[in-house]
């Protein structure tokens, strides 16, 4: 697997060894030198960004706030002066872009040495935080004797094989901005890492119909991370809430509650990948058991919506079993966080109960799905 030190063949003119470019300043650096900032692009689920905001200062601390990318509803851009590391510690975003912009007409100059020299160096930063052996392109056109150019030239200064279709380091080719009646030029957006950040290495267990991760990270973030919380994870499935929710912090108790054992098989999996398992108690039981114990501050639920586990028909009686379960788990005060596909069906359900009022609600987009979170607190 290449390495920022194992890159072989011819490299751009303008860079040395390591793939970085040579030094043309001279004299001491300005004070905004000495603060080198790295421009990124994050991308999140749409619907999540202000909560993705958050966590990018909180992570980041960058000097100014993420803003949004023009065009676009599920990107923020930021500049960060910390090691571009850092970004892996992200739980709400997709994934993470280093971004170059050029000043050229057309991608075909991207090809020339000083800019293929920057992205060159931008691929080898991304391949210090993760190493890849292979690269893509998204970008239109890009079956196009120019990118092919472009990808015999990148794989000569890197010795990454390029790889159309399943290519590990993403790199994304767009116009840039518009700037008025000035060309906007071209944008270069290199991912960070081999893989998105929404790929959780912790999924030992690919159970059917398991929350997205990104999801269930930001309704922990919302929910608040309390360490004296006594955490439960109803119909837990194969744990994902459970393990974003101790990934983000300590709590007194965490439990996990599903009737179907090869859902606890598969959370058992999980957080035995995620280093949790004795952070956590699984139970095999149904929610509405009256000898579970109760007395739980955060309660946290994924119900099934009739895809791939139960069905549209039942899921009326199965949110209102949930809540009135929820409710004689929950201790006084408790807050109960629900991700769900069935909106009618949950707000129909929360007129009909005096037992939880609604706190707010947040609206996701998810690859043709629009679940919503609702965060509710025991009357």
């Amino acid at each position: 697997m290449p390495t920022p030190s194992s890159g072989r063949g011819r490299r751009p003119s303008g860079v040395r060894h390591h793939g970085r470019p040579t030094p043309t300043r001279r004299g001491a650096p300005s004070r905004d030198e000495q603060v080198r900032e790295t421009r990124i692009e994050v991308t999140f689920l749409p619907g999540l960004g202000d909560v993705l905001a958050d966590e990018v200062t909180a992570v980041l601390h960058p000097r100014r706030p993420a803003a949004p990318v023009a065009g676009r509803d599920d990107a923020l851009a930021v500049a960060i002066s910390n090691p571009l590391a850092h970004t892996r510690r992200l739980t709400t975003a997709v994934a993470v872009f280093l971004v170059l912009h050029f000043d050229v007409p057309r991608p075909k100059s991207l090809t020339s040495g000083d800019h293929l020299a920057r992205i060159v160096e931008a691929m080898y930063s991304s391949l210090r935080v993760a190493g890849s052996s292979t690269f893509r392109f998204e970008a239109a056109g890009s079956d196009s004797s120019v990118f092919a150019r472009l990808a015999s030239e990148l794989n000569a200064a890197t010795g990454l094989k390029y790889d159309e279709k399943d290519g590990e380091l993403v790199v994304r080719v767009r116009r840039g901005p518009a700037r008025g009646e000035a060309d906007p030029g071209w944008d270069v957006l290199v991912r960070v890492g081999n893989r998105p950040l929404s790929a959780r290495p912790w999924r030992a267990a690919d159970y059917p119909g398991a929350a997205n991760a990104t999801i269930a990270a930001a309704m922990t973030r919302i929910a608040g991370v309390v360490p004296e919380d006594r955490v439960v994870n109803l119909m837990c499935g194969s744990g994902t809430l459970l393990i974003e929710r101790l990934l983000a912090g300590p709590a007194a108790a965490a439990v996990g509650i599903d009737d179907a054992p090869d859902a606890i098989a598969a959370a058992t999996e999980n957080l035995a990948a995620a280093s949790l398992a004795r952070k956590a108690q699984l139970i095999t039981a149904d929610i509405r058991d009256p000898q579970l114990e109760g007395g739980y501050d955060l309660l946290l639920a994924d119900p099934p919506w009739g895809t791939l586990h139960g069905s549209h028909a039942t899921n009326a009686e199965l949110h209102a079993d949930l809540l009135r379960a929820a409710h004689r788990l929950a201790a006084p005060g408790a807050r109960l966080v629900v991700l769900t596909h069935e909106i009618k069906v949950m707000d129909r359900c929360l007129r009909e109960t005096d037992q939880w009022t609604t706190r707010e609600v947040t609206r996701v987009f998810a690859k043709g799905h629009h679940p919503r979170i609702y965060v509710l607190d025991r009357a």
